[in-house]
């Protein structure tokens, strides 16, 4: 049975009884093979400290210690009491650990931030260097995941914030919402016995040594390096649900270092010996300080995850639009030549797509080719009705069109006016009068004609293969995603509408490509 395999199974049988605690049990079992802590916030009664008491069933003949904090609680509590003994014999100040935090593999602390200044500055260093200094001696401890509970934050002004940055995974436990997930487990009378086959399941100590050891050898790939590069830059700049006030999110650079190696973890357990863009996602509970963050912090990493995706589809559509321009401008340039009589050859086309008025208002009127080329002539003594209004993108642009039919659908002549518009071999008449219209010169002409050309050239390019190439990695992702078992089911939620989008967006992407090459 491979590492995931048998994670996947442990999970299954230590979690037997736990209702949508699934999330609590996947992420507590990656810190502890990281060598990190995790810390539930969460109401009372949300089953914290069955979830604590669960992840000590992961590791074989796995010692545990639990402890309620209160603000009457001392070292003793929780380190244990000084040896009398000791301390009458030799003068020696140590502590009887036996039973205590010290010896213990997984420990359990509720109510964490109730603790005194001198648990906490003990805390500290057990949680950051597994050492405990016993008297005139330091005691490595077994220490291999501390499980942290309360409801609230840390208060501000309290001097916890170091403590608080000691617990690198942070998940916000709630009460059962599915309401047959709710009766089946108000329901339950059954007590749980675990099978006979959890003892085979579970990880012996010299495991989680040799574990860490090869943690440690996986390599992070290049795409999650800038994934997590463009994560620290965004959380620099994070702006509210207004998008007016801006603020940052800051992380330590000891908790980016722990958060890397929670990656290594999870690649570890999936088996790869390199990190790959899907371990990123539990990064959305590392990173927030406030809850206020968690979203944020959580549309942040998601994009990460597909940045590699969206910067080639981004690139592609960028192609494609050039290309569905220059296409368009081609085709109304050769229907103008179509239609041009001899003496309209020299007329300057700008944008690809317009003559401009040089004697109309201030020169900066223009209108339509195509449209310039079916006008009546003045001997058929009609005239074609137009309209006249400022461009939306280029306000001190006019833009002049021509239609066939009286009816004009979908023309809002607020914005702009009617123009009655004819012409003769040479002039542009509006309204009756006679605008002329920029030509190039004999000896511009060749250049003219060549940097058309050159402007209007298609680019062949693979559009499709393309296309379906990013297809393909947004597909991988996804599966890679679903078969995560560090994305929890709230990460599956947010990443399916995000995914949503992307897949919106490159059936639309494909549409404009099959324009494009088959019209």
């Amino acid at each position: 049975m491979n590492i995931q395999d048998r994670i996947v199974t442990l999970l299954s049988e230590i979690g037997q009884g736990l209702y949508e605690k699934e999330a609590e049990l996947r992420l507590g079992l990656l810190a502890a093979l990281a060598g990190e802590s995790i810390i539930l916030l969460g109401p009372p009664g949300v089953a914290k400290s069955m979830v604590a008491r669960r992840l000590k069933e992961a590791f074989s003949d796995a010692r545990s210690f639990e402890y309620l904090m209160s603000r009457f609680s001392t070292p003793d509590d929780i380190f244990g009491p000084v040896s009398i003994s000791k301390l009458k014999v030799s003068d020696a100040y140590e502590r009887v650990t036996q039973g205590y935090m010290p010896e213990a593999d997984v420990v359990f602390l509720d109510e964490i931030w109730k603790a005194g200044p001198a648990i906490q500055n003990t805390l500290l260093t057990a949680l950051n260097e597994k050492v405990f200094r016993n008297g005139d001696r330091e005691m490595k401890l077994p220490l291999k995941l501390l499980v942290a509970a309360s409801n609230e934050l840390p208060a501000e002004g309290e001097g916890l914030e170091a403590l608080w940055d000691r617990f690198l995974v942070r998940y916000v436990s709630e009460p059962v919402k599915d309401k047959a997930t709710f009766l089946s487990m108000i329901l339950d009378t059954e007590e749980v016995q675990f099978s006979d086959r959890l003892k085979e399941l579970q990880i012996t100590s010299d495991e989680y040594a040799q574990w860490r050891k090869q943690i440690a050898e996986v390599e992070v790939d290049s795409t999650v390096q800038a994934s997590i590069l463009y994560i620290r830059e965004q959380l620099k700049h994070v702006a509210d649900k207004t998008g007016e006030t801006a603020f940052s999110i800051y992380v330590s650079d000891r908790r980016w270092k722990k958060a890397v190696n929670l990656l290594r973890a999870s690649a570890f357990v999936h088996g790869r010996k390199q990190t790959n863009p899907t371990d990123i996602a539990v990064l959305s509970y590392c990173l927030w300080n406030e809850p206020i963050e968690r979203e944020v912090v959580r549309e942040i990493v998601t994009k990460s995850v597909f940045a590699e995706v969206s910067r080639m589809h981004e690139q592609l559509q960028h192609e494609v639009n050039k290309a569905l321009r220059n296409k368009r401008a081609m085709a109304a340039l050769r229907a103008s030549k179509e239609l041009a009589r001899m003496e309209d050859r020299n007329l300057i086309l700008f944008d690809d797509f317009y003559y401009r008025l040089s004697t109309y208002n201030t020169g900066n009127t223009y209108i339509f080719a195509s449209d310039f080329h079916r006008l009546p002539d003045m001997s058929e003594r009609r005239s074609i009705l137009g309209h006249l209004y400022n461009d939306q993108t280029d306000p001190k642009k006019e833009r002049i069109r021509a239609f066939e039919k009286p009816g004009l659908k979908g023309v809002d002549f607020n914005d702009g006016r009617k123009v009655h518009l004819m012409r003769d071999r040479e002039y542009l008449y509006i309204d009756g009068v006679r605008c002329e219209l920029e030509r190039y010169s004999a000896r511009e002409m060749a250049a003219a004609k060549s940097a058309s050309e050159t402007v209007l050239e298609f680019k062949e390019h693979d559009y499709e293969t393309t296309i379906e190439q990013i297809a393909q990695l947004l597909n991988g992702i996804i599966m890679n995603l679903g078969s995560n078992l560090f994305v929890t089911p709230e990460d599956r939620r947010y990443i399916q509408a995000m995914v949503n989008e992307y897949m919106k967006s490159v059936a639309q992407t494909r549409a404009d490509i099959s324009d494009l090459l088959y019209g």
